[in-house]
């Protein structure tokens, strides 16, 4: 069975691993391979759930752990350095693979990532925002107890895209996300009880590029600034008039910035490399 999609490209400079946010699939980083062009290859991994991957196996409990193992394998099969990217869940598990790999992860890129074990952190307002959290997951996990998939997906998708995101979707795309749904109480409980602490974050040293629409919720806003203010070498760009799915919603303005932060850091890394020195700035690879 297939693990993932390769979305664009034969390499000739480098690797860039691109997760999708829950109910997407790999076709979410169409628009990217297209930005990077020609020069870079582009994996798309899908998560489980997906229609290509399948259903968890059920033989433990799920965590963040478990869904970055197939990145991680991606990253250990190649002798290049990777370049990874994450949107909303998909950067959670960047996160996750980052620490795990940070001598091979040549740049981080995460638009609004579903970190919210960091919200307890945060203060007030992350306390706040996690309850938040807690109610839109409690209506997946409600859902799927009752059977009501169809109702517990329309909940989840105007959360997160607005309201009446939902009633504007295509019938094969809402089908496609009932189906997926009883996945989704995975995914928030992975996210929220990963125990990862907020202070791990500083040791991943590679240049990161963190995004959040402007219109952004509060939890994966208040993610994405705390993030970009631990992150030690991390810029932030702030996407006019996008919400947290700025990736499909303003997707050419979103790739091509990624696109433009990889492709920075690629030249970096290869002119170093005929120098004689490597600069992944990270610890030695697991």
């Amino acid at each position: 069975m297939a693990t993932h999609d390769t979305v664009s490209g034969v390499p000739d400079q480098g690797l860039v691993i691109a997760l999708h946010c829950s109910g997407a699939d790999a076709g979410q980083w169409r628009a990217l391979g297209e930005a990077l062009g020609s020069g870079f290859e582009l994996l798309a991994p899908e998560h489980y759930g997906c229609d290509k991957t399948g259903p968890w196996h059920g033989q433990h409990p799920f965590t963040l752990a478990d869904e970055a193992e197939r990145t991680l394998a991606l990253i250990d099969a190649e002798d290049r350095p990777v370049h990874l990217v994450g949107h909303s869940y998909g950067g959670g598990v960047a996160l996750k693979a980052a620490l795990a790999r940070p001598g091979r992860v040549l740049s981080l890129s995460l638009y609004e990532p579903s970190a919210f074990h960091i919200l307890p952190e945060i203060g007030e307002a992350g306390v706040e925002a996690l309850a938040e959290i807690r109610g839109i997951a409690r209506k997946t996990v409600d859902g799927v107890a009752s059977g009501d998939y169809r109702s517990a997906a329309a909940a989840f998708v105007d959360y997160w895209a607005g309201s009446g995101a939902w009633a504007a979707l295509r019938p094969p795309v809402q089908q496609a996300l009932t189906r997926w749904l009883p996945k989704a109480p995975l995914d928030f409980s992975a996210l929220i009880e990963e125990p990862t602490p907020l202070a791990s974050y500083a040791g991943l040293r590679m240049p990161a590029f963190v995004l959040r629409g402007e219109q952004a919720p509060l939890p994966t806003r208040l993610i994405a600034d705390t993030l970009w203010a631990v992150l030690p070498s991390a810029e932030l760009a702030v996407i006019e008039g996008a919400g947290h799915m700025g990736p499909l919603t303003h997707s050419g303005i979103v790739s091509r910035a990624i696109a433009r932060h990889v492709a920075a850091t690629q030249s970096s890394y290869r002119q170093a490399d005929k120098a004689g020195c490597r600069p992944i700035r990270g610890a030695a690879a697991a």
